[in-house]
């Protein structure tokens, strides 16, 4: 699939997404303090109404709410009330309307034409008319940035640029979505990622990365959370859960597709964090 077959339908998405980047001037000092996290980038210093989502009480300020909404859809809700929804396909959607979705350009499950002209901010992952597609973005308390990485298309040939590790830096946390990564990282994207806390990893083992090289992204990246995500091939999320617990990392199986992140609360030990889909 050429994703530049997109670029007529998708003008709308790029004009939401360079207005979004227009507006970056000026949002880094905010009331209330800093939106970014202590990490830092080395480099510089089908549609139905979901079902009802069980609410907890407001955040604390050092706090982030992460729910798995499904396949590589995860809403992500900030202390102040930001909520964020990745590979937002319109499919897999969040109880309540975010106000930033990110999508990457790999398949139709990873974005949509038609985002609700409600949303505030809508990142693409890709540039439907080739090249970078660079996004850095404070909104109130959360800062959002992205690496581009490649793809491969349905006929096997690499796509430059078609997909976005999007890093969201919260509440003094980094959390890093992987999107639908098909290569290795080079020590040049590691240095620009900087240090990543949590990770949603694809764990499909099939149309992004082979389990081998996951691990070896797991590793060089080296977070304290892993959260498989993408998990649409039989057997897949469990062969990902016993190969990397022979790896060393320790394993949760959550009941609830909520969980409260925090610094404070980062287990010691790197581990493995299964959420159910909502």
């Amino acid at each position: 699939m050429d994703l530049t077959t997109f670029s007529a339908p998708l003008r709308p998405l790029r004009t939401m997404a360079r207005s979004a980047l227009a507006g970056l001037v000026g949002t880094f000092a905010l009331a209330g303090g800093q939106a970014a996290a202590s990490c830092q980038l080395l480099a510089d210093g089908w549609i139905t109404a979901p079902p009802p989502l069980v609410r907890q009480a407001a955040l604390a300020m050092d706090q982030v709410g992460i729910t798995f909404v499904g396949h590589a859809t995860f809403e992500i809700e900030t202390p102040k009330g930001v909520r964020i929804a990745t590979d937002y396909n319109n499919v897999h959607r969040p109880a309540r309307l975010p106000r930033v979705v990110t999508m990457n350009g790999a398949h139709s499950t990873h974005f949509t034409l038609n985002p609700d002209p409600a949303i505030e901010h809508v990142l693409l992952g890709w540039n439907p008319d080739g090249g970078p597609m660079d996004h850095d973005l404070t909104v109130e308390d959360v800062r959002i940035r992205n690496l581009q990485t490649n793809i491969r298309g349905w006929d096997g040939q690499t796509r430059l640029l078609g997909n976005s590790i999007f890093v969201f830096e919260v509440a003094d946390l980094c959390i890093a979505h992987l999107g639908h990564l098909h290569h290795r990282l080079t020590p040049e994207d590691l240095a620009r990622l900087g240090t990543i806390d949590i990770v949603f990893a694809p764990v499909d083992n099939a149309s992004t990365l082979r389990l081998d090289s996951l691990v070896e992204v797991i590793g060089a990246v080296s977070p304290r959370i892993v959260i498989p995500m993408h998990a649409y091939t039989y057997g897949s999320q469990e062969t990902f859960v016993a190969r990397m617990a022979s790896e060393g990392f320790r394993v949760e199986m959550s009941e609830s597709p909520l969980y409260v992140a925090s610094r404070a609360a980062l287990p010691a030990e790197q581990t493995v964090l299964v959420l159910p889909e909502r």
